[in-house]
């Protein structure tokens, strides 16, 4: 199977999926401009400089292909933890710093790990310990991704080999498609996690008014599976409880451009965990004032926090 593939496998099953779920193929609501929040002003956020790992960011620091830290790689055998299937942890190896927050990502519906492994180590390597979550099954729905990207996070903080890295108060979640679903199920379901990151969501549901995480929702301008205005765009506005929130479009880009290394997703999910899952003020200037949607940006929305 490959990345060409991919677009039908997703979007054939979606009805079939929905109908299982008791719902149908997602519309925007008809209230949804009445709904949508206006962005929120800056406002200040204390700052624990104790959190702060590597040296001072840079537009090349956070674009390049490897940050300051050596990372390892560590496969996790299916039957490690309940709750989940399998997965993959990169981790840094230097801890004379301290330790790192943690973040679990999972991937969309009927793509393995393996198809968004290059955000492992990228992030790992900006000092975080990552793991790449394989779903229980290729199909399994936003709501189940969620349960297992919590379940996963769990093991991760609590009985990894790796788990005296982390500092298990610090802790995030991404996903591509599903798996961006499922990280807004799972920033619900655990208010206490510190950054939530959906990339490209798919999610029948709507409502997301108790989510409490800071979370950045990234779209694609030419995404037919989850086209932005339809999903991304909603799920942001509808994040009312957000104490930080961005939503961007990237430029030209479908569905699976998440799927390839790519310098600006990278930036983005580098200075959103750094400046929320570490405390980091030094990440502020590039979210504050907030991006214009120029280059690889067709849209940028967002709170700015400043230090």
């Amino acid at each position: 199977m490959n990345h060409n593939s991919v677009n039908a496998l997703i979007a054939l099953p979606v009805a079939a999926v929905l109908a299982g779920c008791g719902g149908s193929t997602p519309a925007a609501p008809a209230s949804q401009a009445a709904a949508a929040p206006n962005d929120r002003p800056a406002r200040p956020v204390p700052v624990a400089h104790m959190f702060e790992r590597g040296p001072a960011p840079t537009e090349q620091s956070v674009t390049a292909k490897r940050g300051p830290f050596d990372v390892e790689k560590i496969e996790v055998p299916a039957g490690s933890g309940p709750g989940f299937n399998r997965g993959t942890i990169y981790a840094p190896t230097d801890t004379r710093q301290g330790t790192f927050g943690a973040v679990v990502m999972s991937p969309g519906f009927a793509s393995p790990h393996t198809w968004i492994d290059w955000y492992g180590p990228r992030l790992a390597s900006q000092g975080f310990v990552v793991m790449m979550l394989e779903t229980n099954t290729l199909f399994d729905v936003p709501l189940l991704r969620g349960r297992q990207i919590i379940a996963a996070l769990d093991y991760l903080t609590a009985k990894s080999v790796v788990r005296a890295r982390i500092d298990p108060s610090r802790t995030a979640v991404m996903g591509h498609s599903m798996g961006g679903g499922g990280t807004l199920e799972a920033a619900r379901r655990r208010p206490a996690l510190k950054a939530a990151i959906p990339l490209a969501p798919w999610n029948p549901d709507y409502n997301w008014s108790r989510v409490t995480v800071p979370t950045m929702i990234m779209g694609a301008q030419r995404d037919v599976i989850a086209p932005a205005a339809l999903m991304s765009e909603a799920y942001y506005n509808r994040l009312a409880s957000a104490p930080e929130k961005a939503y961007l479009v990237l430029r030209g880009a479908t569905h699976l451009t998440f799927m390839s290394p790519n310098a600006t997703i990278a930036k983005y999910v580098i200075v959103w965990m750094k400046r929320f899952v570490d405390n980091d003020a030094r990440y502020d200037r590039f979210l504050c004032p907030p991006p214009k949607p120029r280059g690889p940006l067709t849209i940028y929305r967002g709170t700015c926090p400043t230090g």
